[in-house]
């Protein structure tokens, strides 16, 4: 296979890759045509890639798309696993909306930012004054209800297996899980039903290359979100990220035939 990564440090070590800057990418175009695989681009080249060049990406474009954003994440968790997605009320951010939220939630409640990672974005709203402050800062009023865990899983999963999964403790000020936050790693086991639930996810939804963040209450699983682009702490030192993608994006990939498809012989005579 021909790689073409548009991120040095996540395809590091890969063979036969070439390495771009993505504001130099339309310099590129017959190579980028000719690749097997385009790797890791910039959400604002997908459909330049996608559409206009029919370069075949990873992570998927389902990856891309529903991981830009957390209300259409949201959505399509509630499409394929309602049962296991929190209550969410997801509005235009107008005065009436705004009241109706507020009187509607039971309380505390979280509030999201539509576009934002790494633990950024999420607030927990205690207070009139918390929700007012959300509210200032969001073009969409996103409120989901508060999960009573000190706790959630962190599972990683490329192509269609999971990689590894740890769990995230809460950071010392509270409420944070996530390592950019303070969260802490324990690698304790993660029970079968987290993993479960975010390997069907993937499957349903078409993503490939995710950090799914499941919470647990008295052992039944929520999926929050998930990461495209996921960090590495849990990950160890080993190179199973870059095996695991390698060998998917090799099950994946088939070489085109110069001569064409062979017509399979006819099961009875044809009149000609």
């Amino acid at each position: 296979m021909h790689l073409v990564s548009f991120d040095i440090f996540r395809t590091l070590g890969f063979p036969n890759t070439t390495v771009l800057k993505p504001d130099q990418f339309l310099r590129h175009k017959e190579l980028l045509r000719d690749a097997d695989w385009v790797l890791f681009p910039e959400y604002w080249q997908l459909n330049a890639l996608v559409h206009g060049l029919k370069c075949r990406v990873f992570p998927s474009v389902a990856s891309y798309r529903i991981g830009h954003d957390k209300v259409e994440m949201t959505r399509a968790f509630q499409t394929v696993a309602p049962e296991h997605t929190p209550w969410t009320v997801i509005e235009a951010n107008g005065p009436q909306e705004r009241d109706l939220i507020w009187n509607t939630m039971t309380h505390p409640f979280v509030a999201k930012l539509p576009k934002a990672s790494m633990g950024e974005g999420v607030w927990l709203i205690e207070t009139r004054d918390d929700w007012r402050r959300y509210c200032e800062d969001t073009p969409v009023l996103y409120a989901q209800e508060y999960l009573p865990i000190d706790r959630d899983v962190r599972v990683v999963v490329v192509g269609d297996q999971v990689v590894t999964a740890y769990w995230r403790t809460q950071a010392d000020q509270g409420f944070y899980n996530n390592v950019a936050r303070g969260g802490r790693i324990d690698t304790s086991p993660v029970p079968l039903v987290a993993t479960e639930l975010a390997l069907r996810l993937a499957r349903e939804l078409g993503v490939d290359h995710a950090g799914f963040d499941i919470a647990l209450v008295g052992g039944y699983p929520y999926v929050l979100e998930f990461n495209r682009l996921f960090g590495n702490q849990g990950l160890g030192q080993g190179s199973e990220l870059k095996e695991a993608i390698l060998g998917y994006l090799g099950r994946q990939w088939e070489p085109e035939d110069p001569d064409g498809p062979t017509e399979p012989e006819p099961l009875w005579p044809i009149a000609v």
